[in-house]
């Protein structure tokens, strides 16, 4: 179980970075913060877009924030993503993480590959 905020966001953005090599861009990468972006036209809630948030990691003070742009998009998704990631979500569509181990990793792994899915269906990446 880690514990180590570092730790846990290097863990974390790890598990994202492989995301880079299927479409989405980084536009942030620092020690602290991790986001990934789509720019491909879309339209999203009526609108047109040039760019599409995926997901973004930022290290604050007392844990690690893991914001999931599909579940603000399509609250639906959330029947898709594990009850014990649930557990960590504050708001719409972000996940305030303390510990992670390798079942939570996982946990975060599947929604991400699920939300990559959803996001290559309907055209977004």
């Amino acid at each position: 179980m880690k514990t180590d905020l570092i730790e846990i966001f290097q863990t974390i953005r790890a598990g994202m970075q492989p995301y880079e090599a299927l479409g989405f861009t980084s536009r942030i990468n620092s020690e602290t913060e991790y986001d990934l972006w789509s720019e491909k036209n879309v339209v999203l809630l009526g609108r047109e877009r040039k760019e599409i948030y995926f997901a973004g990691l930022k290290m604050l003070k007392s844990d690690i924030t893991l914001h999931f742009m599909l579940l603000y998009t399509h609250p639906e998704v959330r029947e898709l993503v594990h009850p014990d990631l649930l557990k960590l979500l504050k708001g719409k569509s972000c996940f305030h993480i303390k510990k992670i181990d390798e079942v939570l990793m996982s946990h975060i792994t599947d929604a991400l590959d699920k939300g990559y899915k959803i996001y290559r269906q309907n055209e977004w990446v």
